[in-house]
């Protein structure tokens, strides 16, 4: 590109697919990962609802999900991606493996927040008879809402860092434009301006992240 002007209209399209993407992505980390650092959490706590097979499936099945390289994992599920998208290539195409790497991520944030919750106060809701549910919806997730709020802020950066990696295999977005033009064009002007507004779209979502989650603690 030898002008901003003319990279504007390009930039434009591919921050409305990185932001199609991260939206399709946190929707999904958020809407089975809960569910499943819950579960996780609960089949590990001897107050609750211990079940030591069920946790080590699931954990086993997280971690393995969690170690594959981001690159690996979308080029492996490239077959799959194309059949339930039916499309081979853009955000939405891109999203499948997206959302695949960030269920186990947050998943394990949620676990891991839930940690952090005093047991005395599980022991306390044990001994006037409340249930798991009530547990859950009343002590473990008000408890934990800011480092749950912590734990999608993180996710949704790690979304926007992987999406980078899904311009390889035309993911879109604004890593797939880093790609194309930046490396593969030699274009220094596209290469910095892309590095440039994701280093300000992650700015963003921490600082919003963290006030959500002081406001969530404060309340």
């Amino acid at each position: 590109m030898d002008s901003f002007s003319q990279l504007w209209p390009i930039l434009y399209k591919a921050l409305l697919e990185t932001v199609q993407m991260v939206s399709i992505s946190i929707f999904f980390a958020v809407l089975l990962g809960l569910p499943l650092g819950i579960l996780l959490y609960i089949t590990q706590h001897p107050l609750l609802f211990r079940i030591k097979s069920l946790n080590s499936v699931l954990g086993w099945v997280m971690n393995i999900i969690r170690s594959f390289p981001f690159i690996i994992l979308i080029v492996a599920i490239m077959p799959f991606a194309t059949w339930l998208v039916n499309d081979s290539h853009g955000p939405v195409f891109a999203s499948v493996a997206l959302s695949i790497a960030a269920v186990p991520l947050f998943a394990r944030l949620v676990e891991s927040s839930f940690n952090g919750v005093k047991d005395g106060v599980i022991e306390a809701c044990i001994a006037g008879g409340a249930s798991i549910f009530l547990i859950v919806t009343d002590v473990l997730l008000p408890e934990a809402k800011k480092s749950i709020t912590q734990a999608i802020t993180l996710t949704i950066i790690s979304i926007i860092a992987f999406s980078a990696t899904a311009g390889v295999v035309g993911g879109g977005g604004v890593g797939d434009l880093a790609i194309r033009y930046g490396y593969y064009r030699y274009d220094t002007l596209t290469m910095i301006v892309t590095v440039v507004v994701l280093i300000i779209i992650v700015q963003i979502v921490q600082w919003v992240g963290d006030r959500l989650a002081n406001r969530a603690e404060d309340k």
